[in-house]
């Protein structure tokens, strides 16, 4: 008899097996080239969705085109759901609607949802004319609400029962359900005689008590009820705050109509976190089938606001030209200080616009906080103060010269610490994305303080 560890070993794959490799990604380039539909349809057969979505995302998007044209049926429903959005919007268009018509019909609603909502609007009726009439339903009620809330992320599969229900009776309506049931679930929630949810029972709490006991008797209270139309990113917080694995939603009238799992809200973080990412840069996500135009009209706005903010920066610099043609030690030196104060600005910056995305910033601590960046950043001017003081003094044989610059790095840092913080609440305040627009308006801070007081302290002192 085998050795039930030698069994285990073989059954889980080493963490160290990379599924999609650069071997694979050149065989399938390969058998794209050379239009073999038999070869392509053999090295995606034994990938995991996750995995062929994979692939397929580093394929350029020419590749993935004809990909579509020569084996479509690659693109299977599991696999389009895992792809990138971006990646998916690409790909979903150049398929044959009756092929993803097809494609969906074994998906949970959420995730058909994520698919046709990449449609265009002819695709998407054509795509809807084919589904089951209760698919149909499904997929245009969750189209009705809004991008970006609950109501177009929720799944309408779940599973409820009365309070008066035992464990006995939820197992087997679980069983007899089969295939009705959702593919992942964690939690039965249990509803009043209206339909509104009024507790839930884990699954797992399900399974420990004996078939006679009452689900009121075991049910937790619901720590989270959800409207459709709440923002993803606050039901993500949620999510986050109560440590909870699935929530139900209701409609206007309190009715259980659908369920929040995990697994779509850790997709929610990623995607908010990304964004905030790009946001701070002042560039939108990019999609393998962009052109260099669309990319140029998606940045130029903020570069053009950028122009506007060095045009300022540079006017400070000509108040000072006189002094800066009579001591060339301040055109070499003033640089650093405007380039301190801006790094120090954006490490305050991302701090607090991630601590604002996390609610961990708020007006209890505010003040605190802003205490905080302003003394971290008065604390690091000093310290660089002292670096940079020696290295001047050193360098051009001016100790005065060294107290200038060592003085405006001090007052530089500590207001960009104060920028840093004070920018993002202020738009945040407005009703701005602070992710947005807080970086260019930090930067300009730190450049006209930095070089007014910097080039301002030379010539009072220097000539």
């Amino acid at each position: 008899m085998s050795d039930p560890a030698d069994l285990l070993e073989e059954a889980v794959p080493h963490e160290e097996q990379e599924q999609v490799t650069h071997k694979l990604i050149g065989e399938i380039v390969e058998a794209i080239d050379d239009r073999d539909a038999a070869r392509v349809r053999e090295l995606f057969e034994d990938l995991h969705p996750a995995d062929a979505a994979d692939a397929v995302e580093q394929l350029v998007y020419d590749q993935q085109v004809e990909l579509a044209e020569i084996a479509p049926e690659v693109f299977g429903g599991e696999m389009l759901a895992e792809l990138q959005e971006d990646t998916r919007a690409d790909i979903v268009n150049e398929l044959d609607p009756s092929h993803l018509a097809e494609a969906i019909q074994d998906l949970d609603s959420d995730d058909m949802t994520l698919v046709v909502e990449d449609l265009s609007p002819e695709m998407r009726e054509q795509v809807l004319a084919e589904v089951p009439a209760a698919d149909r339903t499904r997929l245009e009620s969750s189209l009705s609400f809004e991008e970006d809330t609950a109501g177009r992320l929720m799944q309408r599969e779940f599973v409820a029962a009365p309070t008066f229900w035992s464990v006995g009776n939820t197992i087997d309506h679980m069983r007899k359900a089969g295939e009705d049931l959702p593919d992942l679930f964690f939690e039965v929630f249990v509803v009043d005689e209206g339909f509104k949810p009024i507790g839930s029972v884990p699954v797992s709490k399900l399974m420990r008590f004996p078939r006679d006991t009452k689900l009121a008797d075991i049910m937790e209270t619901p720590h989270a009820i959800i409207r459709p139309d709440r923002d993803q990113e606050e039901v993500a917080y949620l999510f986050e705050k109560y440590h909870l694995i699935s929530a139900p939603v209701v409609d206007d009238d309190g009715r259980l109509s659908g369920m929040l799992t995990i697994d779509d809200i850790v997709d929610v973080i990623q995607e908010e976190n990304k964004e905030d990412m790009l946001a701070l840069a002042g560039v939108n996500e990019a999609s393998s089938a962009d052109t260099v135009w669309s990319s140029v009209k998606a940045r130029a706005p903020w570069l053009l606001v950028n122009l506007g903010t060095a045009v300022l920066a540079s006017g400070v610099i000509a108040l000072f030209e006189g002094a800066i043609a009579q001591l060339v030690a301040l055109a070499v030196l003033m640089p650093i200080v405007a380039s301190m104060g801006g790094n120090a600005g954006t490490q305050s910056l991302a701090v607090a616009v991630r601590a604002i995305a996390s609610r961990d910033l708020t007006v209890s601590n505010a003040a605190r906080v802003i205490w905080r960046e302003f003394a971290a950043g008065a604390l690091n001017g000093v310290i660089f103060a002292v670096v940079m003081g020696a290295v001047a003094g050193l360098w051009f044989q001016n100790v005065t010269l060294a107290w200038v610059i060592g003085l405006a790095m001090i007052i530089n840092l500590a207001c960009a610490g104060l920028a840093g913080i004070l920018i993002p609440l202020g738009l945040k305040r407005a009703g701005a994305d602070p992710a947005v627009a807080s970086s260019v308006f930090v930067t300009t801070v730190t450049d006209v303080v930095g070089f007014f007081v910097f080039l301002g302290l030379g010539a009072m002192v220097l000539l």
